[in-house]
């Protein structure tokens, strides 16, 4: 039963857009660290241990400058990393509902470049304003999850399509730019009630960045290019590794009673022909994107590359 869990999920991940991948790596990360909460205070007698906080504030952002310095790292992580159900659960509804409409009205390959850039201008708005404000009273804050790059995109789409209508129970039909204008007084009124404040401030630096990542791309720039670039890259020598696996798998024979055999019970072309079309896709994946794929050809690649039982 998990061997297929895990097996639609990497299929899911793979063909899914990017709302899909970035909803489960936070999953997947929100798992992983409640298991691990789980196996340490179990072996603590009830307690949480100091290592399991350790763990925890060395993936998240602090307000102390040492901290971020000697935790790099941690203004990513921060971003994918939900310790509670309830925070996970709203963060990712939003980033699916609101996410969708970012993708269909300017393409997919600007949700993740948004949802980066919009963490960390949250998590800055937080360093900032829990250092220059007296409010900020404790030793020590930390800040984790993604709201902050959650809440650009809930702006963003609101920016990009305000008289898009959703349908919310209870209420209908309504535009976004209300439901985007509510969120934003739900956090103004809870940092006027010190609720957390930290917070709050980060999902302000969020949302102004979604803000400007629209207005910067009608007045002809594109702030997710640089970050898209870099990705390109990553997938080009990604891919590349990945054709040479697949290029190798399917070349794979197995001899049994004397006669040669494909090792795969679902496709059935010469080893030949399926390399090269596997190419062919993979060339198209790095010229058009994954996206483009028809699919026929999203099968076949997975198919092709999926591990053999």
């Amino acid at each position: 039963m998990f061997d297929s869990i895990v097996t639609d999920l990497k299929r899911e991940f793979r063909q899914g857009n990017m709302v899909t991948r970035l909803i489960l790596i936070n999953i997947a990360i929100f798992v992983a660290i409640n298991l691990i909460k789980l196996v340490l205070v179990a072996s603590n007698a009830g307690e949480v241990p100091q290592i399991y906080k350790t763990i925890l504030h060395g993936l998240s952002i602090s307000d102390h400058w040492w901290h971020n310095i000697i935790h790099p790292w941690a203004v990513i992580t921060s971003m994918f990393l939900h310790e509670g159900f309830w925070h996970i659960l709203w963060n990712m509804l939003f980033l699916y509902w609101f996410g969708r409409i970012i993708g269909d009205f300017i393409g997919d390959n600007k949700i993740f470049p948004l949802y980066l850039l919009g963490g960390l201008a949250g998590g800055l708005a937080f360093f900032v304003a829990a250092n220059i404000l007296p409010m900020f009273t404790a030793s020590a804050y930390y800040a984790m999850g993604a709201s902050g790059a959650v809440m650009a995109i809930v702006v963003a789409a609101g920016t990009l399509a305000p008289d898009y209508q959703m349908r919310l129970i209870l209420f209908g039909n309504v535009k976004l730019k209300y439901i985007v204008l509510v969120v934003l007084i739900m956090d103004l009124v809870s940092i006027a009630n010190n609720v957390n404040t930290g917070g709050h401030f980060a999902h302000l630096g969020g949302a102004f960045f979604g803000w400007y990542f629209i207005y910067s791309l009608r007045q002809g720039a594109d702030l997710s290019k640089p970050i898209n670039q870099y990705a390109d890259r990553f997938l080009d020598w990604l891919y590349g590794r990945e054709k040479n696996r697949v290029r190798e798998k399917v070349s794979l024979r197995t001899v049994k009673g004397g006669k040669s055999s494909m090792q795969s019970t679902q496709i059935n072309e010469r080893p030949v022909d399926l390399q090269e079309k596997v190419d062919q896709i993979l060339d198209k994946i790095r010229e058009t994107g994954y996206e483009s794929l028809t699919d026929e050809e999203k099968e076949t690649l997975f198919q092709a590359s999926k591990k053999d039982e």
